[in-house]
């Protein structure tokens, strides 16, 4: 596609037919163009490929997740953000986010060379298990949601309660809710070691310091026999090890803090911080999150 061709793509030159009501453009080789900015909802209807797609990633960049899902924007899709500004706080978390996402960044007036078939899209690369930790609201749940946002199947494993009868946690678990991606499917569970051994699509766990909580709850724990939650514990790294998908789990680091005042505290404590310390020695990706900000570890 040469030249200039003013967007929305409602009166293209001869050769170029517009489609995706105006927002896609296919060119007289046959190579198809969508373009996607700011505030623009994903097309519906059709089922054609896009050979190069321009998007604004940093609006929704669920809405790639989206396009890969319904089978328009594949691996050989090239995909090129656009509308870049200061949303991202600097040049190399940009390319973090990017690469995570499978996209590229190319200066104004670049030349792109798309044929239809034949993209230059860079692979997602997503770590096979990845474990981010943090503090309360350190933003390593909304870590973990941004590093899947672009895959086209997630499924979200919440481990926590639902909130019944403490409306303070229902409203916490509501703001998660509304945050993710509509087209991911939720499974709220502890069965952690099912979950992952028959995943089919990337997982994200959120988190291990409620599933800790519960399992403690589940054998009676706090003031009981603890042998079931290390061997609960036991069952979670040996399933963790041999995850067939991509899986991004959330935790709370646990050891900065003062010494709990009872048994029951420095009991869970100390679970979750062995747990922790095992998964990181079986995952590709470990990272501290710390006001947002990501310290790999």
């Amino acid at each position: 596609m040469d030249g200039a061709i003013p967007f929305p793509f409602t009166d293209p030159p001869a050769g170029y037919r517009p489609c995706a009501d105006g927002l896609g453009l296919t060119g007289p080789d046959g190579s198809r163009l969508l373009c996607l900015p700011q505030g623009h909802p994903v097309p519906s209807g059709g089922s054609a490929r896009y050979d190069a797609v321009l998007i604004d990633l940093l609006d929704r960049p669920e809405r790639l997740g989206e396009l890969r899902r319904a089978g328009v924007v594949d691996d050989g899709t090239t995909v090129v953000a656009v509308g870049l500004d200061h949303r991202v706080r600097s040049e190399e978390e940009l390319a973090r986010r990017l690469r995570l996402w499978g996209a590229r960044a190319v200066p104004d007036g670049t030349g792109l060379d798309v044929a239809p078939g034949r993209g230059a899209g860079p692979a997602r690369r997503t770590a096979g298990r990845a474990l981010l930790l943090g503090g309360s609201r350190s933003g390593k749940s909304a870590e973990a949601e941004l590093r899947l946002a672009a895959e086209p199947y997630v499924t979200y494993v919440a481990t926590g309660p639902g909130g019944a009868g403490d409306g303070e946690w229902a409203a916490r678990v509501r703001a998660h809710r509304e945050r993710r991606p509509a087209h991911w499917s939720t499974a709220e569970t502890t069965d952690l070691v099912t979950a992952i051994r028959t995943a089919t699509g990337p997982l994200l766990i959120d988190g291990l310091g409620t599933w800790v909580a519960a399992v403690f709850d589940e054998h009676g724990a706090w003031e009981g026999d603890r042998a079931p939650v290390a061997a609960r514990c036991d069952d979670l790294v040996a399933a963790w090890r041999q995850a067939p998908e991509p899986i991004v789990a959330v935790s709370d680091e646990v050891g900065m803090g003062v010494v709990p005042a009872t048994s029951s505290g420095r009991a869970f404590r100390d679970a979750l911080g062995r747990l922790n310390e095992r998964l990181a020695a079986e995952s590709e990706y470990v990272a501290l999150v710390v006001a947002g900000r990501l310290i790999e570890l």
